[in-house]
């Protein structure tokens, strides 16, 4: 017996569910969408470092941070945002990936067959970590008052868990991302 529905459609709305149920599954809290960004500029740590461990380079780049800090506190003022809130969200977020980074060598110190052969060119990685800043600060513009709020811990941590399970982070990753949005509710 047939049923007047082929099963290519069938298919068709089961990949499209399936495909589409991570991100449904971090609409935990208003807050998620800023959390994901954060979640997804830490995994950006693993593309630099292995730029840094490939050429030699230092993970610390005081000059960059100093700049990206510096130009995300001015579009915060720009938008009417507390400049210094924003220099101390992004400060944490920097210095979670800069741990990442860390991470990423000392595993690759103690085993070297595990350590990258080939990276991605640092410009495609520092252009996605600039434009989930913005995405960030667009966020943070957002939802200020959230951020301000009495229930901003209790959003933070449904979002953080929400979005941690749905993109499968590690425990080093899931306490990195506790440590990027360490200073989102202030009041």
């Amino acid at each position: 017996m047939r049923s007047g529905v082929p099963i290519s459609a069938i298919c068709a709305v089961a990949t499209v569910l399936a495909v589409s149920a991570p991100a449904r599954a971090y609409d935990a809290s208003p807050l998620s969408d800023l959390v994901d960004a954060a979640a997804q500029r830490l995994q950006v740590a693993d593309d630099v470092a292995a730029i840094k461990w490939r050429t030699g380079g230092a993970i610390e780049d005081p000059a960059r941070v100093g700049q990206q800090l510096e130009q995300l506190a001015a579009a915060a003022a720009g938008n009417g945002l507390d400049p210094d809130y924003v220099r101390r969200i992004f400060a944490d977020q920097i210095a979670a990936t800069e741990a990442a980074e860390h991470y990423r060598f000392a595993q690759w110190k103690l085993d070297p067959a595990a350590a990258p052969s080939t990276a991605p060119e640092l410009a495609a990685s520092r252009a996605r970590i600039d434009g989930f800043n913005q995405t960030m600060l667009a966020q943070i513009g957002q939802r200020w008052e959230l951020l301000h709020a009495a229930d901003c811990a209790g959003q933070l941590g449904e979002a953080t868990r929400a979005v941690a399970d749905a993109r499968r982070l590690d425990e080093f990753y899931r306490r990195a991302l506790s440590t990027a949005t360490a200073d989102y509710c202030t009041r």
